[in-house]
């Protein structure tokens, strides 16, 4: 069964120091890896690529050299990430009824997980890729510490993430009539008492925040080529 996938890649990198989508990794644009790596999973058959309003004219000359056999469609996102994947999901089919979302900032992702997420659909409406949290926690206020956050069953959500379509669309639907922002697409099903399953995520597909982050996934990229 064919799958869709929105590569939401709108944010303004605020902490990055502008947009990340074009930060040069391993030679490349940084989102072209996400793009390489989901279109590579043989059950998508297509890709929404959501980019800041300003960065949509230039992107097909910019990721020529590296875009993907799979075909991809360009738009600009929305005023938030939710609004921006709203924005990718209108584009999907309504007769897809799998797709995947993932966050370009996290250009490390492997086919592999985007493979696991959509299996996992087998057996329940969404799913994520995650890791389990192993350090302390600390609930924190005015710069002290106020207690300590138990971890037993505390996970780090990653992307991607896969979803039934129809129920991510009504998902959206309704936090955009409650005016309900979330920082993940499973939260909204969440809100829907939906289940969502949970995939071994992994610990090298970390979120490109900074530039310190990008320096470190060159350095995971460099030592992953020299691996193979």
């Amino acid at each position: 069964m064919s799958a869709w996938a929105i590569v939401a890649a709108a944010g303004d990198g605020r902490r990055f120091g502008g947009p990340k989508a074009f930060a040069v990794l391993d030679r490349v644009p940084m989102v072209a890896h996400s793009l390489i790596a989901v279109a590579s999973a043989d059950e998508i058959a297509s890709i929404v690529l959501v980019l800041p309003a300003g960065d949509v004219a230039a992107a097909s000359a910019m990721l020529a050299a590296t875009m993907p056999t799979t075909p991809v469609e360009i738009l600009a996102g929305g005023d938030s990430r939710q609004a921006s994947v709203r924005a990718g999901l209108d584009r999907v089919p309504s007769d897809v009824e799998r797709v995947v979302v993932h966050d370009a900032a996290r250009p490390l992702v492997t086919t592999d997980l985007v493979v696991a997420v959509l299996a996992a659909l087998d057996d329940a409406p969404g799913a994520i890729t995650a890791i389990p949290e192993r350090d302390t926690l600390k609930d924190v206020s005015d710069s002290r510490v106020v207690s300590t956050i138990a971890r037993d069953g505390v996970w780090r959500a990653q992307t991607p993430q896969a979803f039934r379509t129809a129920i991510l669309r009504r998902a959206h639907e309704r936090a955009a009539a409650d005016g309900f922002e979330a920082t993940d697409d499973a939260m909204l099903l969440e809100r829907l008492g939906e289940r969502v399953a949970i995939v071994p995520g992994d610990e090298r597909n970390f979120k490109v925040t900074t530039r310190e982050d990008l320096a470190l996934a060159e350095a995971v990229l460099t030592a992953r080529q020299k691996a193979d």
